[in-house]
């Protein structure tokens, strides 16, 4: 019988040391998801949400702009892939009733993301975008400069069309991620 009971415990201590090495590497291989890996996959940075343009239309009216904008990047099979969206409202009138009411879409940008830079918590990702209103092509090169953080976080869309127009938003709501590339 004591036999027994010492192949039990050799078995059960076994069993105990190769769960518990599982369990680390499920563990220690959850904490990389998403960071650069040896194929060169990994997000660089993503976010989504309201901002706000700052002066909004400038001098002399300066008319807010809402923007409602959703970007990702990553790295893929040695490149970079993402997308980049930003729909700008404007009031229909610039004081009075009903200028409150975001209605007016000033300005639409939907593209590709083909580079993307990280220094810090800044990532500056470069692409070409189809334009509608302001600025308004195809294939217009983009650049937008992100700021790792929530409400209050800044970025900054600067599209060829337009190149001394550079937009300046702050994050209202929402948040923006940027990835260490260690």
């Amino acid at each position: 019988m004591s036999g027994n009971l010492r192949y039990f415990r050799a078995v059960t201590a076994g069993l105990l040391a190769v769960a518990s090495f599982a369990l680390v590497m499920l563990l220690t291989t959850r904490t990389v998801v998403g960071q650069t890996s040896d194929n060169g996959n990994g997000q660089i940075a993503r976010g989504a949400g309201t901002t706000i343009i700052h002066g909004g239309t400038g001098s002399p009216s300066f008319v807010p702009v809402i923007t409602t904008l959703a970007f990702h990047a990553e790295r893929s099979g040695g490149g970079v892939t993402g997308e980049f969206e930003c729909l700008a409202l404007a009031p229909d009138q610039a004081s009075g009733s009903g200028s409150g009411q975001f209605t007016v879409n000033v300005m639409y940008v939907v593209g590709k993301v083909t580079s993307a830079s990280v220094e810090a918590d800044t990532a500056t990702l470069t692409g070409t975008a189809d334009i509608t209103g302001l600025g308004a092509g195809t294939n217009v090169h983009f650049s937008f400069v992100v700021h790792r953080g929530g409400p209050g976080s800044a970025a900054e869309l600067t599209v060829n069309s337009l190149p001394t127009v550079p937009f300046h938003e702050i994050l209202l709501q929402g948040a923006f991620q940027v990835d260490d590339q260690k």
